[in-house]
């Protein structure tokens, strides 16, 4: 068996799925619909996981506090992605031969549409992601719709169900989902960039590459895949693609994406013409990249020149990543929460290398294993102040220290009040943390939305 095929299980047969978040619940729901008597196993004590519930799932038995013996009775059983690979229960399912599926592969054996494009990469995922679905739903004819899911706050299983085959899934891809995906073969698909990430849940980066690598693995010639060429990680990696290489870059030759006098060329294999778009209006080198990773994603597939034009002239971003947030007594506030790594942070300081040192810099949370010194060059470039809270804060002062002013604030909300008594006129307040939030906060929208709200909470107080 290459995958999840529902052919190969009766139904009535009992199924489990393992983790009972967002997207573990919308696949246990899925289940239960499609007539499996599932087996929802949790190790979080009942309470915290019904108090997320707004409201009752399918009917279905649940386990608490732990995964049991119950599950080596099950047909096959869904794990859900931020579940680590070497867990006991995983082992010893193997060893019993269950297939373990991931929630993305069950969600799309249950899709009707014929389009699926993923996109996966360690910085900038969300953002385009975004703009692909824009351009699709600008360019589909109509009748078709392009629906966003993935890692993206939709889970799969709750959208792609209900997909006609004219419509087009557009999937943001996380190394934890590819990881568990036995059998997936998108129309498109896209690997943005890598860089060391997750190497706590992978294990290392030899197993990071080989999850990463699965958004292509089952491609065939027909199908086409979009690749970094300036990022040597990616460029090795898209020589063991099976289907057609796009590739987006900075110099023209042997890519077909590029950039030149602030305007983004595209050529196509067997095109006559490069197309030339204006780009999205968004700051920073990498939201160029993100835009002709999406561009080259919608040509591959069909979409026409003027529905590509037409989404770069409108898209103003994605919340959570360098999202502009309200003025304070003279002081922009700028939400960059989903940065959750230290190379995600280091683009967002790159985005405002123009600016000079005006940034009053807020990092922490909790640590993801990668060091922060190599922020040193261009926290020097641009910040002022650097404002740390979480788990992680005593180790960033390590790693910075000497280099810029240093103010522990413990919380976010120590951090924005700091930081907004110690601006001038015309400074930043960036929140770009470097780290998971999860010490804190329930997720990095949690921390966003946050952060957002005493920002507002300021503005109104003057």
């Amino acid at each position: 068996m290459t995958g999840f095929d529902p052919k190969h299980f009766k139904r009535g047969a009992r199924v489990g799925v393992l983790g009972m978040g967002r997207s573990g619940l919308e696949a246990a729901k899925l289940l239960a619909r499609k007539g499996y008597k599932v087996l929802a196993s949790e190790s979080r004590p009942k309470s915290s996981v019904l108090a997320e519930l707004k409201r009752p799932a399918c009917a279905m038995q649940w386990e608490w506090n732990g995964h049991s013996e119950r599950l080596f009775k099950c047909a096959f059983v869904v794990k859900s992605p931020g579940l680590k690979p070497d867990l006991p229960i995983l082992r010893s399912l193997a060893e019993r031969s269950i297939p373990i599926f991931s929630e993305m592969e069950i969600a799309l054996a249950y899709s009707r549409a014929k389009t699926t494009i993923a996109i996966t990469g360690t910085n900038g995922k969300s953002t385009t992601t975004h703009l692909a679905w824009e351009i699709f739903k600008i360019g589909l004819p109509r009748g078709r719709k392009a629906i966003l899911g993935g890692n993206i706050g939709i889970p799969l299983a709750a959208a792609a169900p209900a997909a006609k085959p004219s419509d087009a899934i557009i999937l943001e891809c996380s190394s934890y989902q590819l990881e568990d995906s036995s059998y997936f073969k998108p129309r498109a698909s896209a690997i943005l960039n890598i860089t060391a990430d997750h190497l706590d849940h992978h294990g290392s980066m030899r197993a990071y590459l080989a999850a990463k690598a699965k958004v292509f693995a089952s491609q065939e010639a027909q199908d086409a895949c979009v690749f970094n060429a300036d990022d040597p990680i990616t460029y090795k990696l898209s020589r063991t693609c099976p289907s057609s290489r796009l590739y987006f870059g900075r110099k023209a030759a042997h890519v077909h994406a590029w950039e030149q006098d602030a305007m983004l060329h595209f050529k196509l294999p067997r095109w006559k013409k490069e197309v030339v778009l204006a780009p999205p209006r968004l700051p920073g080198r990498h939201n160029l990249e993100n835009a002709m990773a999406a561009g080259l994603l919608a040509f591959s597939c069909g979409i026409a020149p003027a529905a590509v034009r037409k989404a770069f002239r409108l898209f103003k971003g994605v919340a959570h990543r360098l999202e502009s947030c309200g003025v304070v007594r003279g002081v922009r506030c700028v939400n960059d929460s989903k940065a959750t790594n230290v190379d995600s942070t280091l683009v967002a300081l790159k985005a405002f290398e123009r600016d000079g040192k005006r940034l009053l810099l807020i990092l922490g949370g909790l640590h993801k294993g990668s060091p922060y010194t190599t922020l040193r060059p261009w926290i020097e470039k641009t910040v002022k102040g650097v404002l740390t809270i979480g788990s992680a804060a005593r180790r960033i002062e390590d790693d910075l220290t000497g280099l810029v002013p240093i103010f522990p604030c413990a919380s976010l909300d120590t951090a924005v009040k700091t930081g907004l008594a110690i601006a001038q006129k015309g400074d930043v307040l960036l929140l770009s943390p470097a780290c998971a939030s999860f010490d804190q906060f329930r997720d990095f929208e949690d921390r966003g939305r946050r952060f957002k709200d005493l920002v507002c909470g300021a503005a109104k107080a003057g």
